[in-house]
């Protein structure tokens, strides 16, 4: 009699049993989400060699103080668990004080962080804005020519930073029938791809009736073409500049990595993979106002606009996500939360959050594996608990 594989005793299921087709879908995401690259094409994205990670730091009592963002009270560890996370780690000041890890992920695990990674495109943004390298005013065409068939014709860089272009399309998650499975297809992400590229595919999007800037619309396909005018402004591959730009000079430990498509375009709209630790560095470097290790990466006039005067607050109140937050505003893809903390964030699919308060000097990066790709009850008990866990600490 054969008995259970060691993987299938942590994971609970088998290896082979994971699929293009089903590594979205839970319980499998558990695993997949850690190994984005044995599922599509990944490209490296090289930290520092020879700097080794400190030790995890054991959030001790934390973990069983009280919090109620659901109903009844609950401990900071059964929020967790019940969050579907599978890694947690907060900083404090500048310093670790905590990791929190789900039995199925080590530490200095890499894992998927879905659309923070919309978050991370734009710092490299903003990095070649500060050099001079590339115009956020300027009309897509100026660096993409060959949008001018698409929706994207008319629409300007800051447009596509925002979220604001006309975009007929939807973010249909769960519909296999969709434009948005095509798109799917088009980044490698879903069976039946590799005969149109991410390019190709966002080229032949189309525009609505209503002016460009005047709707928060959160289309996906905006952030995977950021990538391609990064890359069109700097002459280099996505995951080079990446690495150049941010990676490096951020102090990152380990190594990152990005999905790609057929033509090795960089899915810079959710396809980016970090550790909690080197993704808690980036909302420690947006808190500093852009500086890390002394060392200044991007504008602090770009991280002030970014995370708390630009941005259209009325586009926001006519877009979609007003619910979580009512007096929010979207700016360079970071979620600026209107909060009295003045707290901004990244968020991704199925749980991915990098939440930053300047008040508390608190950051904090959750990575999940939530069934369901958006669930709205549940972020907003996020970030109920991330308000009250950053009071905590």
């Amino acid at each position: 009699m054969t008995g259970k594989t060691a993987f299938e005793t942590r994971y609970g299921f088998r290896r082979n049993e994971v699929l293009l087709a089903n590594w979205r879908e839970n319980p499998f995401n558990r695993w997949s989400f850690q190994n984005l690259g044995e599922l599509v094409p990944t490209a490296r994205v090289a930290a520092a060699s020879g700097v080794v990670e400190v030790p995890v730091r054991d959030m001790g009592g934390l973990l069983g103080e009280k919090v109620s963002v659901g109903g009844a009270p609950e401990t900071v560890a059964e929020f967790l668990v019940r969050s579907s996370t599978d890694a947690l780690t907060v900083m404090k000041g500048g310093k670790f004080i905590g990791d929190w890890f789900a039995p199925h992920m080590d530490f200095g695990a890499r894992h998927i962080i879905f659309s923070i990674s919309k978050s991370l495109t734009a710092i490299v943004a903003g990095i070649l804005e500060g050099e001079g390298v590339f115009d956020p005013e300027a009309p897509v065409t100026a660096y993409i020519p060959e949008a001018a068939g698409s929706a994207y014709g008319d629409a300007s860089v800051r447009h596509v930073l925002d979220m604001s272009v006309s975009l007929d399309f939807e973010e249909a998650y769960l519909d296999p029938e969709s434009a948005f499975a095509r798109y799917r297809r088009a980044t490698l992400w879903n069976p039946g791809g590799g005969t149109e590229s991410l390019r190709e595919f966002i080229l032949t999007l189309q525009r609505l009736a209503e002016p460009h800037g005047q709707t928060f619309r959160y289309r996906s396909p905006n952030s995977d073409l950021l990538g391609l005018l990064l890359e069109r402004a700097s002459g280099q591959r996505f995951a080079d500049l990446m690495r150049e730009k941010l990676w490096l000079p951020l102090g990152a430990l380990s190594e990152a990595s990005i999905g790609v498509d057929m033509e090795g375009t960089a899915r810079t709209a959710g396809g980016i993979s970090v550790t909690p630790r080197d993704l808690a560095r980036v909302g420690e470097m947006m808190r500093q106002g852009g500086t890390a290790n002394g060392r200044r990466i991007v504008p602090e006039a770009w991280v002030r606009d970014t995370t708390s005067t630009g941005g259209s607050a009325d586009a926001w109140q006519r877009g979609a996500m007003l619910p979580l937050f009512p007096k929010g505003r979207y700016r360079n893809k970071w979620y600026q939360t209107g909060l009295p903390s003045g707290a901004y964030c990244g968020i991704g699919i199925h749980g991915q959050w990098l939440y930053v308060d300047p008040k508390t000097e608190v950051v904090i990066a959750k990575m999940s594996s939530q069934p369901e790709p958006v669930d709205d009850p549940l972020d907003v008990e996020i970030v109920a608990f991330f308000e009250a866990l950053s009071r905590m600490v």
